[in-house]
């Protein structure tokens, strides 16, 4: 499977963007900090929190370090920021950002 698609496999998962919201706002989360992350918003075991965590490793947008017993997970963006450059990018141009003004325009006026 190419990069691209893999990492947009694991951006299409609400739990797997709600993993990496959660390390975004804190890198060096361990799998059980993770848990409760997770928990917090869905009932899910640990082991599917692992396999969440583990497709996300596979797309390169999470990578670990292990310290002892505990391994750490860090957002990678890497792959998203190349997502954006390739997708998202080219479709921000003038006209684009021209049509989204008049549209924030015609908005504000109702």
């Amino acid at each position: 499977m190419a990069d691209d698609d893999l990492v947009f496999r694991a951006l299409a998962d609400p739990t797997r963007r709600l993993l990496l919201d959660a390390l975004h706002e804190r890198g060096g989360q361990t799998q059980s900090e993770l848990e409760q992350v997770v928990q917090g918003q869905v009932e899910m075991t640990r082991f599917g929190v692992a396999k969440h965590l583990r497709l996300l490793e596979e797309a390169g947008l999470v990578v670990t370090r292990k310290e002892g017993r505990s391994k750490h997970h860090f957002l990678n963006a890497v792959p998203i920021q190349t997502i954006h450059e390739r997708w998202i990018g080219k479709y921000t141009a003038a006209r684009a950002s021209a049509l989204l003004d008049l549209k924030r325009a015609l908005e504000d006026r109702q």
